[in-house]
């Protein structure tokens, strides 16, 4: 089976790809450039996106739209974390964050598919802190300043393999992979 990731970023593609091997399932990749509608949650951002998707390819595929929530920013960046990533960068979320003890922020994925169908939802969270500093050289976006819990590592210090594990796009990942294997 052929399923198509509709995405530009190759990190991305790269750690779903590791996951949909191992079930005998050959992701393809189509940057397709996408509008990304502005909107205040994840889940309204992804229906967008793959009803767009379905209308060019026709044929099923699905988008990944991923953000990161900080408690005491009041879940700021959340959906709009790829614009504020864009302009501010790690070093300014590490800024926003100078003086404030509590540093509780969520990762949290939606994952929308379109099996021809139907669109599917599948939605994943990793619950941990935002670091001092940026720490590790691996992953991407804010990989080097989150901290999942009950660890001591950002996700940039991680192999692709552990930090599928822990990961809100890993769990989210894992949940379309499992929609795979009931239909079997």
């Amino acid at each position: 089976m052929v399923l198509v990731f509709v995405t530009g970023n190759g990190h991305k593609f790269q750690e779903a790809s590791c996951l949909f091997s191992q079930m005998g399932i050959d992701l393809e990749q189509a940057d397709l450039g996408y509008p990304e509608v502005q909107a205040d949650s994840l889940e309204e951002v992804a229906e967008f996106g793959i009803a767009w998707c379905k209308e060019k390819l026709k044929k099923p595929c699905f988008i990944e739209d991923a953000g990161i929530f900080i408690d005491v920013l009041n879940g700021f960046p959340g959906p709009y974390s790829k614009y504020v990533f864009q302009r501010i960068g790690n070093q300014g979320i590490l800024k926003l964050l100078d003086d404030k003890m509590n540093r509780q922020a969520t990762f949290r994925s939606v994952i929308a598919l379109q099996d021809g169908l139907s669109t599917h939802l599948f939605i994943g969270e990793t619950k941990g802190r935002i670091a001092h500093e940026a720490m590790g050289t691996g992953g991407f976006g804010y990989d080097p300043i989150f901290i999942p819990e009950k660890n001591d590592r950002t996700f940039a210090q991680m192999g692709m393999e552990e930090k599928n594990q822990l990961s809100h796009r890993g769990k989210s990942l894992y949940k379309l992979v499992n929609h795979f294997k009931e239909r079997k």
